[in-house]
């Protein structure tokens, strides 16, 4: 069946959280699956009448749709699968939390695993990458260009030294779908390997690493612009050796990936991190696995078993694998954590992704042309509605 886009007025009594200021009693408008118009409610009346209308009240708040630029799957489903039936389940997944795009992540694993996951993500994004679930807007690469060392729940039999050539096979593979790769700079040909990334337009992150200060500021010299999940997966600091956190912390060019569940990273060190870098550096991410959204059990992660319970995710040796985190939950607690507002929290999980992977121009705020990837949001951080290219895709209770 055939999905039709209505127009929609959103008649907002309560907040509205634009890029850079909040609001209250403003409509948004929603036409053939963009923001057509965005206004003081009084503009609305009498417009807009063939709309589908939604009363947001005055204790709720919408935000731009999240995106995740770090996710394995979700609702039993995972990225490596190498399906469009998986990658389904995890766009329909996603609305529920918040989220309306992310990146398709990988893991390190055999090259021939890896090669069928890429090809499988650019043949869905051609084919069943349409509204009414959260959008796949590129392939997160995570490994296997990384220190085996720091591996953590990365496969260590796969991994391997940063490899030029077998990267432009795979971004062939992902018909160029591949935004952001992290990738190790202390490895044999890590800085060339990030230069490479960098003049391509591919975002080079740091991360499964042990790299010491001086070689995180050659790979920010030659390019890198992300890190993967500060703290977890690389060199912590030592005040004689400020590591690669430290080194994080510290380069205003890297945006820094936090998993703000409470266990990845300590509260406190959420709060240290934010003061450090501010908002503006910093993006929140899931790096959740097939088992969000279902029960406690033993489940996979890149051919490997992980047991879910009390909101971990562990390997046998008890090591840290992804998490069941949802996006709602890391804006309330990142700013529960730090103390900062709800803007700047939604500007963590919003606007500082679009604008990391370059598509800030339709998505990542609330502003008229952009896609309308909305999200309504009760008192308690809970998601009430959401909308994923002007499509309803989650309503609380149905």
């Amino acid at each position: 069946m055939e999905l039709v886009i209505v127009a929609t007025l959103l008649k907002i009594k309560g907040r509205i959280v634009f890029e850079n200021e909040v609001k209250t009693n403003h409509f948004v408008y929603i036409e053939d699956g963009k923001i057509a118009a965005v206004g003081p409610l009084a503009e609305a009346e009498g417009k807009y009448r063939d709309a589908d209308v939604f009363e947001i009240q005055e204790s709720e708040t919408v935000v731009p749709g999240f995106i995740d630029l770090h996710i394995h799957g979700a609702a039993g489903a995972d990225t490596m699968d190498g399906t469009h039936e998986a990658l389904g389940t995890i766009a329909g997944a996603l609305p529920a939390e918040g989220t309306t795009a992310f990146l398709a992540t990988t893991i390190t694993q055999e090259h021939g695993n890896i090669e069928q996951a890429l090809k499988n993500a650019a043949s869905y994004c051609e084919a069943d990458n349409g509204p009414g679930k959260a959008e796949v807007v590129g392939i997160h690469l995570e490994g296997p260009f990384i220190n085996a060392k720091r591996a953590g729940a990365q496969p260590r039999e796969y991994i391997i030294d940063p490899d030029i050539d077998l990267f432009k096979h795979w971004q062939s593979s992902a018909a160029g779908l591949i935004k952001l790769v992290t990738t190790a700079p202390e490895l044999e040909n890590g800085t060339k390997f990030i230069e490479y990334l960098a003049g391509t337009g591919v975002v080079a992150s740091i991360g499964h690493t042990d790299a010491v200060y001086e070689e995180v500021e050659k790979a920010v010299k030659a390019g890198a612009k992300h890190v993967t999940h500060l703290y977890n997966g690389m060199r912590g600091m030592h005040h004689r050796e400020p590591g690669t956190a430290g080194a994080a912390l510290l380069f205003k060019e890297l945006l820094v990936e936090m998993i703000v569940d409470g266990i990845h990273i300590a509260p406190e060190m959420v709060k240290l991190s934010v003061s450090a870098k501010g908002p503006e550096g910093m993006v929140l991410v899931t790096d959740s696995m097939r088992a969000k959204c279902l029960n406690a059990g033993v489940y996979d992660l890149g051919g490997q078993d992980v047991t879910v319970g009390d909101g971990r995710a562990v390997l046998a040796d008890g090591t840290l694998a992804g998490s069941i985190l949802k996006m709602n939950e890391a804006v309330r607690n990142a700013a529960d954590f730090s103390g900062i507002s709800l803007l700047d929290a939604v500007r963590m999980a919003s606007v500082n992704p679009a604008r990391q992977i370059g598509i800030f121009d339709t998505k990542g705020s609330i502003a008229p042309g952009k896609d309308a990837d909305l999200v309504v949001l009760d008192a308690g951080m809970n998601v009430k509605a959401t909308w994923c290219r002007g499509v309803l895709t989650h309503q609380k209770g149905n």
